[in-house]
Formats: C-alpha cells, sequence, structure tokens
C-alpha cells in the first residue's frame, strides 16, 4: 500500500455507509458484493476492467458508485435493465445484486471483458441476467430488444447524445436513462437537447453521509426520459 493509498473498506463499513443512504442490503447480499468485489480484483490484474490507480478503492470508486443510482432513481419491479459498456460488470451487477428481481442485460464490444462479466454473474448465483457482446449501435438493430428495456443505466461511457443516439431504439414508451457521470456537464446536457428537444434532463449531485469523495469528484446521476 502506498502512503497516498487509504485502506479498504471492510465490509461491514460497506453495509453502513449504504444503509445511510436508504440502500440496506441482506448478509447474502453483501456477501455476494464482497465476492464479486473479490473477483474484480483478481481478474483486473489479467484483464484490465477497472483503472490500476483504483484497485485499491474498488468499493468507494466502483461498487458504492455504483449502487448510488438507486438511491436517486426509481426502477419499477421487474425492471428489465440495460447496461451500456459494462466494462467489468458496473453498474449492473451491484445493481442485481441489490435488486435481485431485474432483468438484467449487460453489453459491451470488447470480447476479453465480456467473457470476464459472464463469469462474474454465474458467480453471483442470480437468474435473468444476459451478457451480450456487441456494439450497442448492433444491439439497437435486433428486432429482440426493440423498445424493450423500462431502464437504460450506464457509467462514464459517451457524451448523453451519443448514448442516447445509439439506444434510443432500445427504451421501452415509458422508460428512463440513468446515467453515471462527473465534472461539469453544461454543455453536454445542452447538446443532448439540442438533439432531442423531448428529452427532459434531471442532474443531481451524488451526496451521501459517510462518501465525501462523491462531493469532491462532482459525481452526478443524470435521470432522463423523453415527454
Amino acid at each position: 500500500m502506498t502512503e497516498n493509498t487509504k485502506p479498504t473498506l471492510a465490509l461491514v463499513d460497506v453495509w453502513t455507509l449504504l444503509s445511510s443512504a436508504g440502500i440496506v442490503l441482506s448478509k447474502d447480499q453483501m456477501e455476494s458484493l464482497q465476492r464479486y468485489h473479490d473477483d474484480l480484483l483478481y481478474w483486473n490484474q489479467r484483464v484490465n476492467m477497472i483503472s490500476r490507480k483504483d484497485v485499491d478503492q474498488v468499493w468507494e470508486r466502483h461498487i458504492l458508485h455504483s449502487l448510488m443510482i438507486l438511491r436517486y432513481a426509481e426502477f419499477p419491479v421487474r425492471a428489465r435493465v440495460l447496461d451500456i459498456g459494462t466494462g467489468g460488470g458496473l453498474p449492473g451487477i451491484p445493481l442485481k445484486i441489490a435488486r435481485e428481481d431485474i432483468k438484467l442485460t449487460m453489453v459491451d464490444s470488447i470480447k476479453k471483458k465480456v467473457s470476464m462479466v459472464r463469469m462474474f454473474a454465474e458467480h453471483t448465483g442470480l437468474k435473468d441476467i444476459t451478457v451480450e457482446l456487441a456494439r450497442v449501435e448492433q444491439l439497437a438493430e435486433n428486432p429482440k430488444y426493440s423498445g424493450g428495456f423500462d431502464v437504460i443505466v450506464s457509467r462514464a461511457v459517451a457524451p448523453l447524445a451519443d448514448l442516447v443516439s445509439w439506444s434510443k431504439p432500445l427504451l421501452s414508451a415509458r422508460g428512463q436513462y440513468v446515467i453515471l457521470k462527473g465534472g461539469d456537464l453544461t454543455e453536454e446536457i445542452a447538446q443532448a437537447r439540442h438533439m432531442f428537444p423531448r428529452l427532459s434532463v434531471v442532474e443531481t449531485p451524488i451526496d451521501a453521509f459517510g462518501m465525501p469523495w462523491f462531493k469532491v469528484d462532482q459525481k452526478k446521476v443524470l435521470t432522463c426520459k423523453f415527454s
């Protein structure tokens, strides 16, 4: 551990932080998150899925960050959820562990990452998880998925206008986007609204007790719907 690296959080600390944010998980769910955390760290040494500088902060920078979606967005019961550019299974796998009822599809265009995510998904032991090797534009051309998702999530994959352009055919009539972003999003949101005048965008800074790094890093949740 380097001089500037914080010690990794203990599982009980993670449970406390999540509970303080209104996300209360069972012992089994927490153990599933721990298993996923450990898998991600182990396999990241072989297939680069997260930044090397984040390996000592996987809980904070990746898993807790992903789960903050549930603090700021409502998911219908048994929602059909698409995770675009899932990489190492983020935010999809933590969301599925916390909300076992959702039907999750994760898509990524990098074969090695997709192989890893399929393995991580199997390790959860949960049902209704699909992992697709494709670009999201290709997925949008598949009639099987047309209008098939109630919630589309993503984490810092591309500008909002591009994400919507690529995936709009996949969103159900009353569906929503829930996107994790950071920094000043003024221009990005303006561009998306210009391209899609019927798109409403709500920008919410992540502010959770005991997790000041979200404010320091200007982390936001964008919730977007078509009127």
